[in-house]
């Protein structure tokens, strides 16, 4: 009996200069796609960060007002780590974000202060590979982010944005979906990969009542055996992977 075919991953478009990364928490980027982001700001490409919540509601040892604060220092040294600079927050409420229009606007609104050709966002979809349910704030975030890339460019969809000196951008050229379980295309992540394991142990706190395992052997363990299944399908290079979607 003929093996099935493993279908490849194509390699992410490389033609743009400015990305901008929107997710719900604190570490949805380093657990996603952070080597990739490394390999783009070594390239000498802009990447922002935007949040829409400060993971104040992650720990539970942590009351929100002490954890909110801790989180977002944590965040702001995962992406130095992998040469991002620009970390924006949108103070929506962790664990209870709503999709809808304040969500979109407040996506909008950062995609036209930012002017990205390409977005990055988690997967909106209800599951992780049909096997582990998906968190109402990644579907939510994930969702008004695929939206918001239209929005944007709409000047006629919240036209307050153009009262408050945000002009409508339509350059957005693709949205990048990472975490999806049908992923289109892909990043090699050796040149990035160690700094990937390195930003995501900024998250300390929170690795640490993740689990008992020590914070290196976890990280590490996770983000390479990702890699490297991914890279059966990228060429036998350790990869991360995005569904993309071209605009």
């Amino acid at each position: 009996m003929t093996e099935p075919t493993i279908t490849q991953l194509k390699p992410m478009p490389d033609d743009w200069q400015r990305a901008l990364a929107v997710v719900a928490h604190p570490d949805d980027l380093e657990y996603g796609c952070s080597a990739a982001i490394a390999a783009w700001t070594d390239a000498g490409r802009e990447v922002t960060y935007v949040l829409a919540t400060r993971g104040e509601a992650g720990i539970d040892t942590l009351e929100p007002a002490k954890c909110a604060p801790l989180r977002e220092r944590e965040q702001q040294a995962s992406a130095a780590v992998v040469g991002v600079s620009a970390v924006e927050f949108l103070d929506h409420k962790d664990g209870v974000i709503e999709y809808g229009i304040d969500l979109r606007r407040d996506i909008a609104a950062a995609i036209r202060r930012h002017r990205p050709e390409l977005v990055i966002t988690l997967n909106h979809r209800d599951t992780w590979g049909g096997v582990a349910w998906n968190t109402p704030d990644h579907v939510a975030v994930g969702r008004a982010t695929l939206d918001a890339a239209g929005d944007a460019g709409n000047r006629w969809i919240f036209p307050e944005l153009i009262e408050q000196g945000l002009e409508p951008w339509n350059g957005v050229r693709w949205v990048a979906v990472a975490g999806s379980s049908t992923p289109t295309h892909a990043v090699d992540a050796t040149a990035g990969l160690e700094r990937a394991v390195r930003s995501l142990l900024e998250h300390r706190t929170y690795i640490e009542v993740l689990t008992s395992k020590d914070p290196e052997t976890y990280v590490r363990g996770f983000l390479t055996a990702n890699a490297e299944a991914l890279g059966e399908r990228f060429g036998g290079k350790p990869a991360v992977a995005f569904e993309l979607f071209g605009r």
